[in-house]
């Protein structure tokens, strides 16, 4: 099915899928009517989908068993914290957490997994950070720079290792460049090439033993990206050549989702053949961290339309909910999909508006020349693929930080 016919009044919304639809004229997540929890919990209000975020998790492992090769998934914390996320992930078998800093670390171990199921790899360690993270002797530590590696050793000798690497290409959702961690004149993440060499040298003679090598390169990529991750992949080879007996080899994350009618959903078989043809024997273990694609399409954001009015050529509707509570759309340029939670007429008028959020900034804005049915001042909206990286984000700008959330298991049939 194309984009024009996903989006057009003949068929379903392209956005709708299993656990999120319209239910007599009402939106509901999960046979959860949106509006009923609103009135409820009030707003701004996330609501998590427990079903998908486990469904997510099953295709993906589905995919990675074609592999043929040993492999565990390492759910990224920083998408979303949510203690039912977290527990339900745990119940579904997921193998353990990525972790970016110390305090997630302690999150982890507080939520149930062992420090040998987590995995942590973080960036700008300071001392106290070290200090932490090596309370939990059996985390599996990646080593970000030359200068971590040199104060692990002096804090820990014999400690196992592994090295977090930039093949110097990025890779992210279309063209957005905010979401590469690698490429261009260079980033602050990772062992550079030419310093490899070099890192090696100091692990053997301070006596770490390095075990895995980890790389995250981007955020949000979809099947049109795949011929990029395919040279990362070869870039990635020359540093997995000078370590011929790795246990692990981390692949990182950054799967995507559709977040606009033009986007498909990632071939999941197209991406595991890549790791296969590349990491085949590569490693003991091949691991995974993803973060968005178990938990995004997973949650929406329900706001308040509270001043609906024409500005100039512009009609706005400003909702009381902006980038202090979800930053994707001003920080990433990153689309969150506005829908009504009430179900259009079939002959209903739509306008094109501009949703503003609340915050006293010029960027806040959560969505350009959307096309919904006619507002008023009361009506609520859904915004959709709000599970990750926006309540876990969020911020107290401007003392507008107030949010709820809640996780709702699927609905009893």
């Amino acid at each position: 099915m194309s984009a024009s016919q996903r989006g057009s009044s003949q068929s379903a919304p392209w956005w709708q899928r299993p656990g999120l639809g319209y239910q007599r004229s009402h939106l509901t997540v999960a046979g959860h009517s949106l509006e009923a929890l609103a009135a409820r919990h009030g707003t701004p209000l996330y609501v998590y989908d427990l079903g998908r975020v486990v469904a997510n998790l099953q295709r993906l492992r589905q995919a990675l068993a074609e592999l043929g090769t040993p492999h565990r998934v390492f759910y990224a914390l920083k998408s979303n914290r949510h203690p039912d996320v977290l527990a339900a992930l745990r119940q579904a078998g997921i193998h353990g957490l990525d972790t970016c800093s110390p305090g997630e670390v302690d999150l982890a171990r507080g939520a149930g997994f062992a420090a040998n199921r987590i995995s942590f790899t973080g960036t700008s360690l300071s001392d106290r950070d070290l200090d932490r993270l090596l309370k939990h002797p059996d985390l599996i530590l990646n080593c970000d720079s030359i200068h971590d590696l040199e104060r692990v050793a002096e804090r820990a000798p014999g400690h196992r290792v592994g090295l977090r690497i930039n093949p110097g290409l990025g890779i992210g959702y279309r063209r957005n460049r905010m979401l590469r961690y690698a490429g261009g004149s260079g980033t602050k993440f990772g062992l550079h090439r030419e310093q490899f060499t070099t890192a090696l040298r100091i692990a053997r003679r301070r006596g770490l033993v390095v075990e895995g090598l980890h790389f995250h390169t981007g955020c949000g990529f979809l099947t049109p990206q795949l011929p990029v991750l395919d040279k990362i992949f070869r870039a990635c080879r020359w540093f997995v050549d000078q370590l011929p007996a790795l246990r692990y080899l981390n692949v990182g994350g950054g799967l995507g989702i559709p977040l606009v009618p033009e986007d498909a959903a990632l071939d999941l078989t197209a991406w595991t053949a890549l790791l296969r043809r590349h990491w085949a024997g590569a490693a003991t273990e091949i691991w995974s961290e993803p973060g968005d694609y178990l938990v995004k399409d997973a949650g929406v954001l329900v706001l308040e339309a509270n001043t609906v009015e024409t500005k100039g050529t512009t009609r706005y509707v400003g909702v009381n909910g902006g980038f202090s509570v979800h930053p994707e759309p001003a920080f990433y340029d990153l689309p969150l999909w506005p829908v009504s939670c009430r179900a259009p007429q079939p002959r209903g008028r739509l306008e094109t508006v501009t949703i503003a959020g609340n915050i006293n900034e010029a960027l806040d804005i959560l969505h350009a020349d959307a096309r919904l049915p006619r507002l008023a001042n009361g009506d609520l909206l859904a915004f959709l693929n709000a599970g990750g990286y926006g309540a876990a984000m969020a911020s107290n700008h401007c003392l507008r930080g107030d949010f709820t959330e809640i996780a709702v298991p699927p609905a009893a049939r």
